[in-house]
């Protein structure tokens, strides 16, 4: 009998240094591409282009960085993407938790009907043209509204949102509330939001994510280019290969060298900030998730 539990004990372990084996390639494999690109825009202009970085970086570097910082354009788009993320994500969070709760809620006579129709939308949408259309006619078109209103909540995060309240808030709460003399705003505004800050983080690295992201509405709707987004600057960058940064370098391979360096250290300027926000919900958006879709 104890041989039979040391040889067990023997077989879990050899398969726990197999699967932390696994992870640890996949981890590897993982953060190649982010080191790569951060070597790749610290590196040497002249390593870059004689192509010796693979890994680390080969010297050192931070000529492509001060091209990017010294074009205004970028500081514009930046203030745009941070209004966009800001404004929207806090318009998405207070449109979702609202909708959620109140579609979370027994008494509620049309929930069932209502969350027909917004899983519906999930399968299908109204297209691209009339989309662009009704953004048109509600007089958005050209406007920093049109980044944040058309979208101003998605299906499947009030979903989730839903499902949180339903299985984390006990009905007991609201009810003793109600006899206490607490009006549903009061309800929510002092009783479930304070109990509901996994979902709220959950929430808000989601949109976040997204409006920090978003290039193809600003492609579509912004025209001017004093209201693009960080993300359509990068795109310019590479796809054009930013000629105006690129202005008063004489030497040819100097050029092509740092036209390619523009490229990774626009990318790392780019996800940077948005990335460092995450240890800070790491948590709470761990816990949100699993309690707002699996017990769903």
């Amino acid at each position: 009998m104890r041989n039979l539990k040391e040889k067990k004990h023997i077989r879990i372990g050899i398969w726990d240094v197999a699967i932390e084996c696994f992870l640890i390639i996949i981890a590897m494999l993982t953060l190649y591409p982010f080191i790569y690109i951060i070597s790749m825009s610290i590196s040497d202009a002249d390593a870059v282009l004689a192509q010796e970085v693979w890994l680390l970086p080969k010297g050192f570097s931070l000529g492509s960085y001060n091209l990017v910082f010294e074009n205004s354009e970028i500081w514009v788009s930046y203030g745009n993407t941070i209004w966009y993320t800001v404004v929207g994500t806090t318009i998405n969070v207070v449109l979702t938790l609202m909708g959620a709760y109140a579609l979370s809620r027994k008494e509620f006579f049309a929930r069932n009907g209502i969350m027909i129709y917004i899983a519906i939308t999930m399968f299908f949408n109204g297209g691209l043209i009339p989309t662009f259309l009704l953004v048109n006619n509600l007089g958005l078109y050209y406007s920093r509204w049109a980044m944040v209103l058309p979208g101003a909540v998605s299906a499947w995060n009030l979903i989730i949102a839903r499902t949180f309240f339903q299985t984390s808030i006990p009905d007991s709460l609201p009810e003793s509330a109600k006899l206490d003399g607490c009006s549903d705003i009061s309800i929510f505004l002092k009783i479930v939001l304070p109990l509901s800050t996994p979902i709220i983080a959950v929430l808000i690295v989601f949109y976040a994510v997204g409006h920090w992201n978003a290039w193809f509405s600003a492609l579509l709707y912004l025209g001017d280019s004093t209201l693009h987004p960080l993300q359509l600057f990068l795109r310019k960058i590479l796809l054009m290969n930013s000629p105006d940064l690129l202005e008063g370098m004489e030497d040819a391979f100097e050029r092509v060298a740092y036209a390619i360096q523009l490229k990774y250290a626009s990318i790392v300027v780019a996800t940077l900030p948005i990335i460092c926000v995450y240890p800070f919900v790491q948590k709470y958006f761990v816990k949100g998730v699993m309690l707002g879709a699996i017990k769903g």
